[in-house]
């Protein structure tokens, strides 16, 4: 028997839920890209990115890609082969990140990861420290892993790149925080970000993003890596078609320029306080679930668990069938888990266009699953869920 019948719901960390207003824009008539309406809508996305990205002095980049295009724009436009990098390993994506980086012909180190725990700003420290020569060039890290739920505290890896008084570049990955978790650039005193509209930017897949500050400008006029599509130096041209190097991405664009219309219109903050409250909700069930069993987060410390993807560990082969059950049986696609966690966690997403009832939705179909699966856990995480909803929404 299902009762999966009807709309259903996608609660993946990404791409995630498109609003029927972004959806809509997708379906304009192609137009004319030397001007007009399309860079007219190009030109506004990349002032209102800046936003977003907390940038009021760095230069925004739109791609026709995904986020590991992004990341290949990034690296190419401040460094040069052999350089070398520090990734700090924090989940899956850093690491990815740093494949990338070796395939450029980059050295790439990895910090070592604290399993199930953010990025150690001391560990960071002492390394660079160590590096009297400064043979570092850059230092990557993701604000959020996707894979994990980990979220990282950039300011302390800031701070620690001070202390240490090196002269790196700090380049972090925003894909799974941009528009969900607060971020700004500036203040957190961040050389390049990367990003991508398939999450909390409720685009669809296929824009990516690179903002870049003063600082990542200048390594941009000695990096020997710059290619003809990703190079800043081309994007910086005049002409509309300068700025993606080749035909504009138009009903993509358009997209985006809609997406960033209801961001702005309610507040960055709103969605920031928006998110936080979702993903306590979340948490909230997920410690009542794990107080019995074999459940247990994937990230250990409280203060560590990003407000865009909670990730559960399960017992051993229930992840799938988890996810088997709320799809078929309930209409609400969870996450997977992915990378060394694959077919032992689940993941359940709470970023983009998501809200109180849709959410309060998915919990209680995880939680349903569980109880109709036999798999062993505590009871009452829907009933913790509203508890803490009704505790932070007045």
């Amino acid at each position: 028997m299902t009762i999966a019948n009807g709309h259903r719901h996608l609660a993946i960390p990404g791409p995630t839920n498109m609003p029927d207003q972004v959806l809509n824009a997708l379906h304009s008539p192609s137009v004319d890209i030397y001007g007009g309406v399309s860079e007219d809508a190009s030109r506004s996305c990349l002032k209102d990115l800046k936003k977003v990205f907390g940038t009021r002095t760095g230069k925004v980049y739109i791609y026709a890609c995904n986020g590991h295009g992004a990341w290949e724009a990034a690296l190419t436009n401040v460094l040069s082969r052999g350089n070398k990098v520090l990734v700090l390993v924090s989940g899956l994506f850093p690491v990815v990140w740093g494949e990338n980086a070796k395939k450029l012909g980059l050295v790439v180190e990895e910090l070592p990861e604290r399993t199930g725990r953010a990025v150690d700003a001391r560990a960071v420290e002492a390394r660079l420290k160590k590096d009297a020569a400064h043979e570092l060039k850059a230092v990557l890290m993701v604000h959020a892993d996707t894979a994990t739920g980990v979220v990282n505290d950039i300011a302390s890896v800031r701070k620690a790149m001070d202390a240490a008084g090196h002269p790196a570049l700090l380049m972090v990955d925003t894909i799974a925080s941009l528009g969900s978790i607060p971020f700004s650039m500036d203040d957190l005193g961040v050389d390049v970000a990367v990003g991508g509209s398939q999450k909390g930017l409720m685009t669809p897949p296929g824009l990516a993003f690179t903002a870049a500050n003063a600082k990542a400008k200048k390594a941009h006029k000695t990096a020997g890596l710059k290619t003809s599509y990703w190079d800043w130096t081309f994007r910086d041209g005049k002409e509309h078609y300068m700025w993606y190097a080749g035909t504009p991405p138009v009903q993509m664009v358009f997209a985006l320029r809609k997406a960033l219309d209801m961001i702005l219109a309610e507040g960055l903050g709103k969605i920031f306080r928006r998110h936080e409250i979702l993903g306590g909700a979340t948490r909230a069930a997920a410690e009542v679930w794990c107080s019995k069993g074999e459940m247990a987060f994937a990230v250990t410390e409280p203060k560590e668990r990003s407000n865009s993807v909670t990730c559960l560990l399960t017992p051993e082969g229930a992840g799938p069938t988890i996810m088997e059950y709320c799809e078929r049986n309930l209409g609400v696609t969870i996450g997977r888990g992915i990378g060394p966690l694959t077919g032992k966690a689940i993941r359940i997403a709470h970023m983009g266009h998501v809200n109180g009832w849709g959410h309060l939705g998915t919990i209680a179909a995880v939680e349903t699953a569980l109880q109709a699966l036999g798999i062993e856990h505590g009871r009452g995480g829907v009933l913790a869920a509203t508890d803490y909803i009704a505790r932070h929404v007045k």
